[in-house]
């Protein structure tokens, strides 16, 4: 545990104030604190055993450790419905993250909503809008002056409704999660979808849109589809160039993109003790790409020792009490089971522009010759969410001075992003970022950065063909530099930074020298670094602002002329009738994640202005009638032209249009706003062959229908030219599918059938135009 001085200090910062809260919380020992800047709200895990115990009894068999988790927040747990992959949970979660670019919309629909208050313990954090320049102090100067308005909006917002704020600069949302709010047994929603990071600390933490975040601040219980769940063992140990990161990358590998859809996958097995709590959250954080609703790991020693080393020995000591509803239990059923020898997993890499195209290490090179993918690597980019713990540098640290020993630095550029002010200022503190400065690398501020698009990028030109290696999750096309040419991989920091010495693809660590200075070649010894600091981690700068205990003469102030933010109107009601003729915007071709719907990037700007962001709806997806992107006819005039001005053409004439999408259509971020947008333009239905996860939900929340094909097939009977009647909406039911008509454009007709996964409650959201309207309908009756 953190020194009692250096807690009291945390503490006095965090509260802005002295001996009464923090005596309070030190000597409340029958009581335990969810985290230092909450001292009044307490982790209940006596309420997750009673609950856990009432479904134990219902269910009469063995749980897995995620149902002990989300069974033990059920609202109701003795009448709940549980059947997995079927019913719906209604749950209460503890807490709610939100980070800045989705907050903004998150809380202009929490102040619609007309609440004075939060109903659970609820932070912003502000990561995302700071762009990679010329380097940490100078980016994080640069964007607190471009986005002061945001940042004034969300304090002054935070302060108003009871949430607390973390500065720009403060660090990423997951790894601020980590090191303060996120414990074994937790059940928290955030606005991102790498909220499942936390899972590194035994916590059932998912990522969600903005609207299911406003329920839960609002005091509503959570629904969620009652998860399936995945089983991964973990056998032998990792060793080597062998990192935490492999075991997810081939995990992807085997999943894809969509093979967790629907399930929370649970690691378990002896293998697991050889992985840092850091290194569990690593996995956890990158199972967003296979679509998981979560990932979560059992409660283990080093959790307890990463909770000590994180100031929060109370909660390890009240965890261990607890440890039997932490752990799965013996003989529990897992849906899937997958089994990894970490002995034999070898260092990975995935990519170039999906991230489950998963290749050894020692292979890629060869690969990337046959499919004619540039060798030559022109940045290698460590940090983001994924990876930026202080193993993480350490280990990169590790490889760097050995290059730096025999007189090499990178022959690629190299950029570092810490986790957190806490990382930044530790591993300055200790050496790290010295070393990796020494190697040729920059330091970038504590945030997204290049991860999400923030990436100011100078040395090529827009559709220059060339490679960069990441330690980030996500590499779709155009996702960190706004280049379709881009081949992006992800991989391990160790790996990134060996990479960027070595220049090129073909270099294998385990196998392949290097030529020093002095002309003699060298191999580089696999890394080894401490997976905690020796000494206690150095806070940085104070950064955190507490929400204060009166808040009625807070204002929150939106401008009406203002271009990055927008009060929200509520969208219209549905009509009671069928949805006729409907015009198709566009018809996708292939892969559309929320990238291709809605770009982050420059458009992070507009997060908190509906009718701006709404200029870049689609104009990534690829449109099937011409193979083309934002190119798409307008049925009026027959002129081909960018989608979101065809979208406001139908909007102003009246015209209700659907897209038809491919498989898994939505997958990535969490971002709401890739619904809010078609929503806003006049969008009715989404129709497609599958959905990820959260957009399937948020496309929900906000009124529209998303439908799936019954048959997959169907999905080649639709042309762009045609027009669409959906019927069967007034006897709308769960389980009932919905008729389509396609009106072909030659006066023929072909009737196909449309599957959906309402539920009663989803029903009322989309008759009453959006889950927000509902609410307002029950605050009233």
């Amino acid at each position: 545990m953190a020194p009692y001085s250096l807690l009291v200090t945390r503490l006095q910062k965090a509260l802005g104030v002295r001996q009464y809260h923090v005596a309070s919380v030190l000597c409340q020992r029958a009581k335990v604190a969810m985290s230092h800047f909450e001292p009044n709200e307490y982790i209940r895990y006596d309420l997750l055993e009673k609950n856990i115990d009432i479904v134990r009894k219902r269910l009469n068999r063995p749980l897995t450790l995620s149902e002990k988790i989300v069974y033990g927040h059920l609202d109701d747990p003795a009448k709940q419905e549980i059947e997995r992959g079927k019913t719906y949970l209604r749950l209460r979660p503890d807490r709610v993250a939100m980070q800045d670019a989705t907050a903004q919309m998150a809380m202009l629909q929490f102040i619609s909503s007309g609440l004075p208050k939060v109903a659970v313990p609820s932070t912003i954090h502000c990561d995302h809008l700071i762009e990679a320049q010329l380097g940490g102090e100078k980016d994080l100067r640069r964007a607190k002056d471009i986005n002061q308005e945001v940042y004034n909006f969300l304090a002054t917002a935070g302060a108003k409704y009871g949430v607390g704020f973390w500065r720009p600069g403060s660090g990423i949302i997951h790894q601020i999660i980590l090191e303060n709010y996120a414990y074994p047994g937790v059940l928290l929603i955030g606005t991102d979808s790498h909220t499942p990071n936390g899972g590194g600390l035994g916590g059932i933490c998912i990522g969600v849109g903005g609207a299911d975040a406003v329920d839960v601040m609002a005091g509503i219980p959570w629904e969620l589809k009652c998860p399936k769940v995945i089983g991964v063992k973990l056998t032998g140990s990792l060793s080597g160039w062998t990192s935490p990161k492999d075991v997810i990358l081939k995990v992807a590998g085997i999943l894809t993109v969509k093979g967790g859809t629907g399930a929370i996958v649970e690691y378990h097995g002896p293998g697991v003790d050889s992985i840092s709590c850091t290194g569990m959250a690593t996995i956890c954080n990158m199972g967003a790409e296979i679509g998981a609703t979560t990932s979560v790991f059992p409660y283990n020693h080093r959790m307890k020792k990463y909770l000590s080393k994180t100031g929060r020995e109370d909660i390890a000591k009240l965890a261990d009490e607890y440890k039997d509803h932490l752990v799965p239990d013996p003989g529990c059923h897992y849906d899937q089971l997958i089994e990894i020898n970490l002995n034999e997993l070898k260092p990975h890499i995935n990519g170039p522009f999906t991230p489950d195209l998963a290749h050894p290490v020692a292979e890629v090179g060869t690969v990337a010759e046959k499919e004619g993918w540039p060798l030559d690597i022109r940045v290698g980019l460590i940090g983001s969410c994924t990876n930026s713990s202080y193993e993480d540098m350490g280990r990169s640290a590790a490889v760097a001075k050995q290059a730096l020993a025999h007189g090499l630095k990178c022959k690629s550029q190299f950029t570092i992003t810490p986790g957190s002010e806490q990382i930044r200022a530790t591993i300055e503190r200790d050496g790290y970022a010295h070393i990796l400065r020494e190697v040729g690398g920059i330091v970038l501020a504590n945030a997204c950065g290049p991860c999400i698009g923030q990436w100011d990028r100078k040395d090529i030109k827009k559709g220059e063909k060339n490679t960069i290696v990441t330690s980030y999750n996500r590499n779709f096309t155009g996702r960190n530099d706004a280049n379709p040419e881009t081949h992006a991989f992800v991989t391990s920091p160790e790996i990134v930074t060996a990479l960027a010495i070595a220049g090129t693809l073909k270099f294998n660590p385990e196998t392949d020298f290097l030529t020093g200075k002095d002309g003699k070649k060298f191999k580089l010894e696999a890394p080894d670094a401490d997976e905690l600091p020796r000494a206690e981690f150095d806070p940085g700068q104070d950064t955190y602002q507490h929400p204060p205990k009166d808040s009625s003469g807070q204002r929150v102030d939106v401008s009406p002329t203002s271009q990055r933010l927008q009060l929200l109107e509520p969208f219209d009601k549905w009509d009671g009738k069928d949805l006729e003729d409907l015009q198709i915007l566009i018809k996708v071709k292939g892969k559309c994640t929320t990238d291709h719907i809605s770009a982050a990037g420059p458009w992070l700007k507009f997060r908190g202005h509906l009718d701006n962001i709404s200029n870049n709806l689609l104009i990534g997806a690829i449109n099937v009638e011409n193979g083309k992107a934002n190119s798409v006819r307008n049925a009026v005039t027959q002129e081909f032209g960018p989608v979101p001005d065809t979208a406001r053409y139908y909007k102003k004439h009246g015209i209700r249009w659907v897209v038809i999408g491919d498989e898994n259509y939505g997958e990535g971020s969490s971002r709401e706003h890739a619904a809010l947008e078609p929503r806003h333009l006049g969008g009715r239905a989404i129709i497609t062959k599958s959905f990820a996860r959260i957009h399937e939900t948020n496309l929900k929340k906000q009124g529209l229908l998303p439908l799936t094909f019954a048959d997959p097939a169907d999905y080649n009977k639709i042309h762009p030219v045609d027009k669409l009647t959906i019927q069967g909406l007034k006897d709308f039911a769960p389980g009932k599918p919905l008729k389509c008509i396609i009106k072909h454009p030659n006066g023929t007709q072909e009737t196909i059938l449309l599957n959906h996964t309402f539920n009663e409650t989803q029903i009322e959201w989309f008759r009453a135009g959006s889950a927000l309207n509902r609410m307002k309908e029950l605050q009233q009756q």
